[in-house]
């Protein structure tokens, strides 16, 4: 596999070893043992799968207090991946990386605990499937706001086209007055 540095330290795009030929192909999405020495946890404690039709928008999320690493993948459709450093000690506090991941270039993207993570569908329909480090613990979640203006995602949205968001995620805090990491 191929571990390729963000411009934020600590995220990291994952391009695993894919297998192909005329019945389809095989990759190995994770690994302990090869995944630890790349400095990415060997121990996930919960998979998550989700599916969304195109233009779904899901973030941007985190936990508080039983913090998540999450290690995406799209096994169907395509995604813009966002990862947002929210530690305020951070040298990098308040930048995001975004990528575009989907069921053709099989990367991975690993989102550390102290970040937030959200996605743009932009395909028909998409399946996104996320590894935690955290047992999910809904009185931890917090939701900064997707279209904070501090944050200035740049979501592939065409001209004149809202995402479809949840009640929750179009009520998120700006960054300016959210519960964030020290």
């Amino acid at each position: 596999m191929k571990v390729e540095p963000t411009l934020l330290p600590d995220v990291l795009l994952i391009h695993p070893r894919v297998f192909e030929d005329a019945r389809g192909y095989f990759v190995e999405s994770w690994q302990r043992d090869r995944y630890a020495l790349a400095g990415l946890p060997a121990d996930f404690v919960q998979d998550n799968e989700s599916g969304s039709v195109r233009h779904t928008l899901r973030g941007l999320h985190y936990q508080l207090g039983n913090p998540q690493g999450k290690l995406v993948r799209v096994c169907a459709g395509e995604i813009f991946d966002v990862a947002v450093d929210i530690r305020r000690s951070s040298g990098h506090f308040g930048r995001w990386f975004g990528t575009t991941l989907s069921g053709r270039n099989r990367a991975q993207l690993w989102v550390p605990p102290g970040f937030a993570h959200g996605y743009l569908v932009l395909s028909e329909h998409a399946v996104v499937v996320y590894k935690c480090t955290a047992l999910y613990a809904p009185a931890d979640e917090r939701t900064i706001l997707w279209n904070d203006a501090d944050l200035a995602i740049d979501w592939p949205l065409g001209a004149g086209t809202s995402p479809l968001i949840s009640a929750r995620d179009g009520q998120g805090a700006p960054l300016s007055a959210a519960e964030l990491f020290p």
